[in-house]
């Protein structure tokens, strides 16, 4: 099999633990056997990775986190049902976007903006 590139998300959190937690929900998961402390490698069964680390004190502030995220995934409408509740969009469901994408989004943990879709080309032939 030919190597892949491929980039990944280092998110800097306030509490690490509750950030693991947060998107353990989603899916996401560190070896049994992973323990680097203050740095969890996270993915999920398709390959989907972020990784969480540790912020400076005073780094991150409640409302005015300048990072986001977007998980390419075919699993948007099983994603949607288990965080239903935390969707930000009106709705609280995924939306076929004008942009190409059907997604939704999320407030991820220290306001971390999470969008989470797949290409509507793609979810419209399936």
């Amino acid at each position: 099999m030919a190597e892949l590139s491929r980039l990944t998300a280092i998110v800097p959190c306030n509490d690490i633990d509750a950030a693991e937690v947060w998107w353990n929900r989603l899916g996401f998961y560190r070896p049994a056997d992973q323990d680097w402390g203050d740095y969890r490698m996270l993915s999920d069964a398709l390959g989907a990775e972020v990784h969480l680390s540790a912020a400076v004190d005073g780094w991150l502030v409640a409302g005015r986190n300048p990072f986001g995220v977007y998980l390419y995934t075919p699993r948007v409408d099983e994603l949607a049902a288990i965080a239903r509740e935390a969707i930000i969009e009106p709705r609280k469901e995924p939306e076929h976007k004008p942009w190409g994408m059907y997604e939704f989004t999320l407030n991820g943990p220290d306001d971390l903006l999470v969008r989470i879709g797949w290409p509507q080309r793609e979810v419209l032939q399936a």
